[in-house]
Parts: C-alpha cells; sequence; structure tokens
C-alpha cells in the first residue's frame, strides 16, 4: 500500500507534536531507593515521560527543570519501585472483599457467628459463602463440623473455604444440594472428612471440594470484571504494581482481556492459565498474549502438585509427624502431571507448579529436568509455587535447572506454630528455607498467597527480615538463619519478581528508559526499625506514570 507525500508530512508532524508536548513530572525531596544489579542505589529525585523514567537524581546534582514540567514535591517520603506479589489470587480477593471474612476467628462458633453477620447483612444470596478459617489458630484445633452451621442456617446453603484454599466446611443443606452420603466416595486427590461412624462432617479437602462447589453459579463475566477491578485497585492502595494472578481459567483470562482493551486495569497482572481447566489447551494454542502497554501479560501456566500443609494435603514422602500412616494428597498421577508440563512448555509456556510438600516438590523437580531437556526449555524460567518443604539435596536442584523459586513469606510466621508439629525436627531444616536457597544461587520470587495471606507487601518484607509475626514473636526469629537482609527482601518483592514474570527490562528497578511504577511511602524501609517495618503506609502508587492511588 502507498501513501501520498502530504499523508506521509502530517503524520510526521503529529508524531513530532505529540513528543513535543508530552508532559515530563518531576518528583523530587524525596529519599528514593533502588536496585541496580546487586547494588542498592540513593536518589533524592527523579522525573518521567508519560510512562518511562528519564533520570534519577542524587542531592548533589543539578537539575535543569523546564517551566513546562509538572513538579511535585514528595515531601521527604520514602520513594521504591512498585512492589509485585509473584504469586496472589486476584479473582478470590476480590470475592474476598465481598463474602464472609473469617480471618482472625479464635473458635468454630466465633466463624459462624461472623458467618451469620455476613448472611444478616446480605439477605438476598441464594448461598452464603465465605472464606479465611483456620483451626490452627482455634482454641479447639480440630476441624469444624455441618452441625455448628445447621444450628443457624437450616434452610440455606453455607460453603466457607479454608484460609489456605484448600479444604472447604458445608452445611447439610450445601451437602444434600451436592447429594453426599454417608456412601459418596472421595474424588482422586481430595478427601471427604468422616466421624467415627462414617458419616461426613462438613469438611471437604482439595479436590473434594469440588463436589459442592459446582453446586454455586458460575459468575458471568461483568460479574467478574466488576470484581476483578474491585480487587486491583484495592491492592494499588496497598502498594502493588504489578501481580502474578497464580491460577486462572479461560472466562477469567477473557475478563482480564476486556478491561485490557478497555483501557480500565490499575495495576499489571502476568496471568497463569490453570491446568486443567475448560478448554485449557485451546487456550494454550492461541498462544501468548501481551497488552501494548504492557498492564495484561499471559505468557505462563499454574498446575498443582499437591494441598496444603495446614490441612495435611501436602505430600510427604515419609508420614506427617502428627498423623502416623499419613503422607498428605498428590492431586496427579505422575503420567497426567508430565502430560500438563510438557503441553504447556511445547506450546511455549513458562510452567509454574504449585509444590509444598517435600514428595511433591521432589517429584515436580524431577519432571521439570526430564521435561526441560525434552523441550529445550530453560530459558523460559519454569517456576515452582511455594517450595515450602524441601529434601536438603534438592535445593542446589534449582539453580542448576534455572529454576525459581516462587516463595510467601508470610506463610513462615503463619505456619510457625505447627509446622514442627507436623513434619518434625528433621524435615523443618528444609522448609521455609529462604537463605539456604539463596546461598545456593537460586532466584526467590516473593509473594503473599493472598487471599490465604495479606495481600499487604510489608507484612511479607517484615517477615522476610525478622521470621517474625506481628507481635515480633518468637524473640530472635523462628529459625534465623533464614532470615533475609533488607535489600535481598526487596529484591524478592521487585527486581527478582519481575525476571519471574520475563519482566526485568521494562519494571522492578527505576532507571531511565524503564517504566514509572513506583510507590511513596511514610517510613524509610532501610532506616525505621525492622520490627515496624509491617506498619508502613502507602502515600500513592503510580503505574506508567499515572497515580492510580493516592491516601
Amino acid at each position: 500500500m502507498k501513501y501520498s507525500h502530504k499523508f506521509l508530512t502530517t503524520l510526521i508532524l503529529t508524531l513530532s507534536s505529540a513528543s513535543l508536548f508530552a508532559q515530563t513530572t518531576l518528583i523530587k525531596n524525596v529519599q528514593g531507593y533502588t536496585l541496580n544489579g546487586e547494588t542498592l542505589q540513593a536518589f533524592s529525585a527523579i522525573t518521567f515521560t508519560e510512562d518511562k523514567i528519564d533520570q534519577l537524581f542524587t542531592k548533589q546534582d543539578k537539575i535543569d527543570s523546564q517551566p513546562d514540567w509538572h513538579i511535585i514535591d514528595g515531601n521527604g517520603a520514602t520513594m521504591l519501585p512498585g512492589l509485585i506479589d509473584a504469586h496472589g489470587h486476584v479473582l478470590n480477593y476480590g470475592q474476598s472483599l465481598m463474602t464472609a471474612d473469617l480471618v482472625g476467628t479464635r473458635s468454630e462458633q466465633a466463624a459462624v457467628q461472623r458467618t451469620l453477620k455476613y448472611a444478616h447483612e446480605n439477605p438476598t444470596l441464594t448461598w452464603i459463602t465465605g472464606r479465611g478459617w483456620n483451626q490452627v489458630q482455634w482454641d479447639v484445633k480440630t476441624f469444624p463440623t455441618k452441625e455448628t452451621l445447621d444450628v443457624v442456617f437450616p434452610d440455606k446453603p453455607v460453603w466457607l473455604r479454608r484460609v489456605d484454599g484448600h479444604a472447604g466446611w458445608a452445611n447439610s443443606k450445601a451437602m444434600a444440594l451436592a447429594g453426599i452420603t454417608q456412601q459418596s466416595i472421595s474424588p482422586e486427590g481430595g478427601s471427604i472428612i468422616r466421624d467415627n461412624n462414617g458419616q461426613p462432617t462438613g469438611v471437604f479437602i482439595d479436590n473434594a471440594m469440588a463436589l459442592i462447589e459446582k453446586n454455586i453459579a458460575p459468575l458471568t463475566i461483568t460479574q467478574q470484571k466488576n470484581i476483578l477491578l474491585k480487587a486491583m485497585h484495592s491492592l494499588a492502595s496497598l502498594g502493588l504494581t504489578s501481580v502474578h494472578d497464580a491460577g486462572i481459567d479461560s472466562e477469567t483470562l477473557t475478563a482480564f482481556q476486556q478491561l485490557s482493551a478497555e483501557g480500565k486495569m490499575p495495576i499489571r497482572i502476568n496471568a497463569m492459565l490453570y491446568l486443567p481447566t475448560n478448554q485449557w489447551q485451546q487456550t494454550l494454542d492461541k498462544g501468548t498474549f501481551h497488552s501494548a502497554d504492557h498492564m495484561l501479560n499471559f505468557n505462563s501456566v499454574k498446575i498443582q502438585a499437591d494441598g496444603a500443609l495446614g490441612s495435611r494435603g501436602a505430600a510427604m514422602i515419609e508420614d506427617y509427624s502428627d498423623h502416623a500412616g499419613h503422607k498428605g494428597l498428590l492431586l496427579h498421577d505422575n503420567q497426567s502431571l508430565s502430560h500438563y508440563i510438557n503441553s504447556a512448555m511445547q506450546a511455549g509456556f513458562q510452567v509454574n507448579t504449585h509444590a509444598i510438600g517435600d514428595n511433591a516438590n521432589k517429584i515436580v523437580l524431577d519432571l521439570y529436568q526430564t521435561a526441560i531437556k525434552k523441550n529445550n526449555s530453560k530459558v523460559l524460567r519454569h517456576r515452582v509455587e511455594h517450595a515450602q518443604i524441601l529434601r536438603l539435596i534438592d535445593i542446589p536442584r534449582f539453580h542448576d535447572l534455572g529454576i525459581i523459586a516462587s516463595m510467601q513469606a508470610t506463610h513462615a510466621t503463619s505456619d510457625k506454630n505447627m509446622a514442627v508439629d507436623r513434619i518434625g525436627e528433621d524435615r523443618i531444616l528444609g522448609a521455609y528455607a529462604w537463605r539456604k536457597l539463596l546461598n545456593a544461587k537460586t532466584v526467590i520470587a516473593a509473594g503473599s498467597d493472598f487471599p490465604v495471606e495479606s495481600a499487604n507487601p510489608f507484612f511479607g518484607l517484615h517477615a522476610s527480615v525478622t521470621r517474625q509475626d506481628k507481635q515480633n514473636l518468637p524473640k530472635n526469629g523462628w529459625y534465623p538463619e533464614e532470615k533475609m537482609t533488607r535489600v535481598e527482601a526487596l529484591k524478592t518483592f521487585t527486581i527478582d519478581a519481575a525476571f519471574a514474570g520475563h519482566q526485568e527490562k521494562i519494571i522492578g528497578s527505576l532507571a531511565p528508559g524503564k517504566k514509572a511504577d513506583f510507590i511513596l511511602l511514610t517510613d524509610n524501609y532501610f532506616t525505621s526499625d525492622e520490627s515496624k517495618l509491617w506498619q508502613n503506609q502507602v502515600l500513592s502508587t503510580w503505574v506508567n506514570g499515572i497515580q492510580v492511588y493516592k491516601k
């Protein structure tokens, strides 16, 4: 196709005018920090034009500001690169903001009462749903039962997910709708918990949860978009500029794509397609996807090898220390797991596999080793999500195979009260082993696993540095030899998380030419008391040079 000289001239003048009138912003008077390789770089001012950073300035640098610049006084606030959560669940998080919140309940009855309060506030709901209970934190550390729900919900179905999403608690009405009886058989990779008489108690583990959930009407695309928007705006308020969404189906991917096309996404999303879900193969066949503004990327899949430690679903090589004869659950046989891994690698997708128990981690590493060689796919930077309990001999394999450990620091501080009970004094030495992995040159990408844990990244930074909970316990930290330095912790939430999403060239640090993704904070991350790192507050969040949140 040929274009006229007049058309080309007009086009050139239009592009030139656009560049002439592009807005440059100077933010001065900040305590800025970014990573330059392994080195921490301090700065006091930054300029950016539209979505790209122009220059960082130290106090000694002279800034030749122009009359048309937009100048903002940072008033001494701390500036960091936008924080990246490498493992969260955006739709589930949004739903958690709109369902019964059971996080922090201290007893089964307290969880019931909070659910009842939510039901009274939402009388038109046909199902009462919620999430966040954790029997390990209850006074009586046993699974709940349907009977306590039946007392207050005799006629309306109730379904409450455990905090980790690997177990659910139903009342009799929900079980009746699902056709659950004493004769019901637990599916492969799942368990229907029963009492001494063989009756289902109301608790369903891992794959058995689908027996109940298939009866809950699925969300429409429009409903998903509204929930995703609510979630993303909430995440931006916490200082997150990018999230790796760990396991979505094709419909949720469509919802994200529509939001991206409409220019409505406040933060960046790296979407992982969950395998297997409906039409997963057809979705992979369409290939990877990257929006022009890099707000939405789809180049990875999420597979789940086992369950969680709290519900004893994590697959262990030897019996649980507190449950003789029980080794946890593998959600797929090796042949199926290998099929999913190879299908994704062959289609050019990064493979991110959930593995918590030492057996699940060993199996995933073994299958990765074979598949990476077969598909020549080391360059795709495959990941193990959680990498929670490792045999010591498996730790060096991460670096050797080029595998990223995608880990969540707050899991350690949440699990510390039960982890040793579950796996004993010997196996715990390979659990939550951040220092051992770093010493073995493993790249750790940090996240939270929200809504399992709080989405607040400063909780994760605090846990990484202190190995303590928010009450600063235990003294000196839980297995303190595994602590990170503040620089290392920040690295896991910025440039290494960006690397894990194949985006380290555009985000993860503040440098000329990279995207203007950054946050301004009330407290200096590097000089404040480490016990108070979790209390830091976000003043504003910027993505692509646009302020998407202001306190």
